[in-house]
């Protein structure tokens, strides 16, 4: 059999299909045969044609990893003698490869410890004294570790100081490089009895790394993942040695002459140091050497005659993915604003920045508005608040450089401005709407490369503008339908469809006298069926929908419909992720409108959605060994042997799944995954009952994915097990059973359970938020339901203060660099929001006695954080938060007597803030005042006559509308909680004389009730100011701002007012101007 299966093995290395189908044929009728084992290794040792001993060490690989457990036990034990054998006497490379492969995949089924030989083999070759010998016993030790790592853990010690040894041996970079990664293998499995050992290797590692440069770059770039791999499992290891690290990967990064694969990786393996160590980083003083380092390579010119991969007309639609040095350090400024305090970034950033924005040289000019650009995310506050006006000017006045490799980074800072630096950048509309249309009328439309940045920045500019968008409104709204009639170009077309998306998002109700030639035109673009408007399809989808949330409901909901059948219509027709995805979005914003429309279409919908979250397409899994044999063994099971498959198919496929080297996942299909599970969310909560049969298998697919490699499904699968649990609880107070209440208690008791572990475990900040996010959200609406089980309110509490106290994995909690509180970067900041927004959610939730001991320790966090030090924003979110808690207290029982409690801690906090510097700091505190008076009631009466002053004093000067009105209903607080305690003859004409209400719209419920409290009590008095009344009472009515309870408050007070004091009404009514008159009468009158 030997001789046939050589010639068989030697037919399929033929450049003649027909020749390599007979052989494929011939094979897999061989592999029927049990002796196939041996006459194999026979070959694999024997044959005299390397590819053909290669491919017998594939073809055993294969039977290997497919039936093993079909393999007789002698046939194991000879092929185990064969394979080392052959591998001492091989000496072809690609013949040693595969049998280190062969041997890599037997170690999963035979660990060392069962296979005795394997490691004398390697014990003896990787210590010899021939460097060659201890290359070959060195690959065959990394491929078998990388298989099977955690086998070899009782060697770990030893392996370790082998590698101390071969790190040594500087003049042989093949071993240099085998060693490195059987580093990188065993590096997540070290326990703490390794890490100073491994520790102790790095400065060794380095050197090594930089002779492998020399030898072999790609080699090089592969071995650098050892310090991903250090980072992202036992980062400690690596703490002691950061500035090293840092040094060598900034040479690497600033060397031109190295590959640019090898200096990206060196500078994603500082932007990955920053964002886990980034206390670490500023404390070894590395800010400014990574700065000096990055600059030049982000404002590099490309090679002569050549341009950036953005820059580049045809290359339109992968700016971002470029893999290019420069995108990466453009990286490394983003990861620090987004993991730095803003302050220390600035100080030495701003320097290089503007020495850039003045170069003659157009990439540094371009250099220097691309790293203004990367900032506007992770420092918005602090732009927000000190430079915005000056950041803006610089971009503006690069809109008119000379070069349009300027232009274009200009663009993009703007558009990356309009996006994060909100709402502050939409004011400054005046100058900048003019300015970016008067610049899209001016191009030439053939370029769509420059086009394309042009409406980035305007798109992203009028999303944001709200009712600011009316002037335009006209002159856009004629520019975006006259491209969408006249254009020949897809490109330009796909464009102002997206455009006219972020117009309704700003425009909402304005934009209705538009919209049935916009909703024209989506029909016709969704109704083609040629190939090349997919993308312009995609885009139509994603405008409709906004169509869907911002026209109103009256307007879009005689289309819902037909809209969902138009969805589904394309994703029966057309196999694409992007256009699926967008279905899914359109779905989930009919929803919103018209959710009855939706649910005869819900299985249709929810199975192409449970089809996606469970496909694995897209996913590429990349195996260690050519695969050109793969069709040979892909389906040679025989018909009797189905029995035999089936019991070993859980191991076959695990064998599979670590047989292969890593994954790699295509964008479309994350987007597909992510907006596939926000829709479920969403259409389970807003169809309800509807939703019911599918929740359950919903949420199974879903709750899989909270560990999906990409934190982007991560972020979306716990937003939407959130969602479900709010939906369920919305069907059981709609229909109360027993049945729900404990279908909404099993949903809970995972969910929860699950979001906690998140919180102290997830490695990125950004999932962490959504998690928070989303547990926030269950408890406003479940309320009590959601802390029920004995000590959840606990774990609650306790994951909430581990968080104000940076102990959770992604808060770079190592405990290994001193920590100043008060400087953070601000997305820090922010994660510790979302946290502190919890403490009043579980503050209404459960009585006031039942949460006071945890109260009690996570105040102390808050009010840390309301010191004159801190930033503003955190001052604004402690006395904010400080300022909800006590309104919730007020609603719960016992809280009065916890307020009470707390008051005297609380007041001098309180009282500081309102002479803060800030507004929304002032805003905030005097909420809180007005709260503790509302929740704490007699008890604080000692302190009024003080609050009364403070207030007096800040309305003399205060010229911020929204604090003025804070004051108001912080007044009326206090007068409803005890009125005999504040002199009304002084306090009631101060509070009539600043109505209406300006700003916080919301107020008026308060003020209302404060009135019609008052009225009841002392008429005369209220009815002595009934001109401010009714005014206010226009004022507040003609407004959309506040809800229908408040409408009904104000209506039934004065209905009062124009039964029982018809004449002062009347007269008061006269006085209103007459567009505002016969509102208010005809509101009144009408029953």
């Amino acid at each position: 059999m030997t001789e046939e299966l050589e010639r068989i093995l030697s037919q399929l290395t033929q450049p003649d299909n027909a020749v390599i189908q007979q052989a494929t044929a011939q094979l897999k009728l061989a592999f029927k045969d049990p002796a196939v084992i041996p006459a194999l290794c026979a070959v694999m040792t024997g044959s005299q044609n390397p590819q053909i001993r290669q491919s017998a060490a594939v073809m055993l690989r294969m039977r290997v990893v497919k039936h093993w457990k079909k393999i007789s036990p002698d046939h194991r034990e000879s092929l185990k003698a064969v394979v080392l054998q052959a591998f001492q006497q091989e000496t072809e490379h690609t013949v040693r490869h595969s049998l280190s492969q062969l041997s890599a995949v037997m170690v999963k089924h035979e660990t060392p410890d069962r296979w005795p030989a394997l490691l004398t083999l390697l014990n003896q070759s990787t210590k010899s004294e021939n460097p060659q010998d201890r290359q070959v016993g060195l690959l065959l030790l990394s491929k078998v570790i990388e298989s099977n790592p955690e086998s070899f853990k009782p060697y770990f010690r030893q392996l370790l100081e082998l590698c101390g040894t071969v790190l040594q041996d500087l003049g042989n970079p093949t071993a240099l490089y085998y060693c490195v990664l059987t580093m990188t293998a065993i590096t997540p499995y070290t326990g703490s009895e390794e890490i100073n050992l491994m520790r102790s290797l790095i400065p060794k590692l380095i050197v090594a790394i930089k002779h492998l440069i020399k030898a072999d770059q790609d080699q090089a770039s592969e071995a650098m993942e050892v310090f991903d791999e250090l980072m992202e499992s036992e980062v400690s290891i690596i703490v002691p040695h950061i500035p090293e690290i840092v040094h060598f990967c900034l040479e690497i990064s600033a060397d031109t002459s190295l590959s640019d694969s090898l200096r990206v990786k060196a500078l994603s393996c500082i932007a990955l140091l920053i964002r886990l160590k980034s206390k670490a980083v500023l404390k070894q003083k590395l800010l400014s050497p990574i700065l000096q380092t990055v600059f030049p390579v982000l404002s590099a010119a490309p090679p002569p005659g050549q341009e950036d991969p953005e820059d580049q007309e045809q290359d339109t639609d992968d700016d971002g993915d470029s893999e290019s040095p420069k995108h990466f350090a453009a990286q490394v400024i983003d990861t620090l604003a987004l993991h730095m305090p803003p302050e220390k970034l600035f100080q030495q950033l701003m320097p290089l920045t503007q020495a850039c924005l003045a170069s003659g040289n157009p990439y540094e000019r371009k250099g220097g508005l691309m790293c203004l650009a990367v900032l506007a995310e992770g420092c918005a506050d602090h732009i927000r608040t000190k430079m915005l006006s000056s950041m803006l000017q610089t971009v503006c006045q690069s809109l008119s450089d000379s070069s349009e490799v300027v232009r274009s980074a200009g663009l993009f800072a703007l558009g990356q401005f309009s996006e994060y630096l909100q709402p502050d950048v939409s004011k400054f509309h005046a100058e900048l709407m003019p300015l970016l249309m008067g610049y899209l009328s001016g191009l030439n439309h053939n370029k769509t490369g420059h086009v394309t940045k042009a409406f980035y920045a305007l798109e992203n500019f009028l999303e944001n503008l709200n009712e600011e968008i009316q002037p335009y409104l006209p002159t856009l709204m004629e520019t975006m339908l006259a491209a969408l009639t006249n254009s020949d170009n897809l490109k330009i077309k796909e464009l102002t469809v997206s455009a006219i998306g972020a117009i309704a998002n700003a425009a909402k109700e304005l934009l209705v006298p538009y919209f049935p030639p916009v909703i024209e035109s989506l029909k016709g673009f969704l109704t083609d069926t040629r190939d090349e408007v997919r993308s312009l399809q995609t885009q139509a989808l994603d405008t409709l929908s906004m169509l869907a949330r911002t026209v109103g409901q009256n307007v879009f909901a005689p289309l819902a419909a037909e809209c969902v059948q138009l969805g589904l219509n394309l994703t029966d027709a057309v196999d694409d992720p992007d256009l699926r995805r967008c279905t899914y979005r359109l779905f989930s914003a009919v929803s919103t409108v018209s959710p009855e429309c939706l649910t005869p279409h819900l299985p249709a919908i929810t199975t192409v959605m449970l089809l996606c979250l469970k496909s694995t397409e897209g996913v590429t899994t990349h195996l260690e060994e050519d695969k050109q044999f793969v069709l040979l063994d892909d389906d040679d099971d025989d018909e009797d042997e189905k029995g035999d498959t089936i019991l070993d198919d859980e191991e076959d496929d695990e064998a599979e799944t670590r047989d292969i080297a890593g994954f790699s996942v295509e964008n479309a299909y994350i987007d597909e995954k992510e907006d596939a599970c926000d829709a479920l969310g969403e259409l389970a909560f807003n169809t309800g009952v509807a939703f019911l049969p599918f929740l359950e298998s919903s949420f199974q697919q879903v709750f899989e994915l909270r560990d999906f490699p990409h934190e982007d499904v991560r972020r979306a699968s716990f937003a939407a097990l959130g969602q479900f649990c709010r939906a369920q609880h919305k069907v059981w107070q709609e229909n109360p059973t027993a049945e729900n209440h404990q279908a909404l208690h099993k949903l809970l008791s995972v969910v929860l359970p699950s979001f906690l572990e998140a919180v102290r475990g997830e490695r990125e900040r950004q999932v962490v938020m959504a998690v928070l996010e989303s547990m926030n959200a269950v408890i406003k609406s479940c309320q009590g339901e959601a802390l029920q089980a004995p000590s959840r309110l606990a774990e609650i509490s306790h994951a909430i203060r581990d968080v104000l106290k940076k102990k959770t994995a992604c808060q770079d909690a190592g405990g290994d660099e001193g920590d100043d509180e008060e400087e953070q970067a601000e997305y820090d900041a922010v994660l510790q929001e979302f946290a502190g927004e919890g403490i009043p959610l579980l503050a209404s939730a459960v009585p006031a006695d039942t949460f006071y001991p945890f109260l009690n320790e996570l105040l102390p966090l808050i009010m840390s954080k309301a010191k004159s030090s801190c930033t503003v924003a955190d001052r604004s979110f402690s006395l904010g938060t400080l300022a909800e808690i006590l309104q919730s207290l007020a609603g719960v029982s016992g809280g009065r007597a916890v307020a009470g409690k707390l008051s005297n801690r609380l007041l001098p906090v309180l009282t500081a803030g309102v002479r803060d510097s800030d507004p929304e700091v002032r805003n905030n505190s005097v909420f809180g005042l007005g709260s503790l008076a509302e929740a704490a009631g007699p008890i604080i009466t000692t302190d009024y006559p003080m609050m009364l002053s403070l207030f007096s004093s800040l309305m003399s000067k205060e010229s911020d509308r929204r604090v003025i009105d804070n004051v108001c209903a912080a007044l009326c607080r206090m007068i409803m909680s005890n009125p005999e305690c504040i002199p009304l003859e002084q306090v009631f004409p101060a509070l009539m004389s600043r109505l209406p209400l300006e700003e916080d719209m919301e107020e008026n419920k308060t003020v209302f009730k404060c009135l019609t409290f008052l009225y009841s009590h002392n008429p005369s008095m209220v009815v002595s100011h009934m001109k401010s009344i009714v005014s206010a009472s226009s004022h507040a009515l003609g407004t959309k701002d506040i809800d229908t309870d408040t409408q009904n408050t104000i209506l039934l007070l004065l209905r009062e007012f124009a039964q029982s004091q018809s004449q002062e009404f009347q007269g008061a009514v006269m006085s209103l101007p007459a567009e505002k008159r016969d509102p208010l009468t005809a509101a009144v009158t009408k029953s």
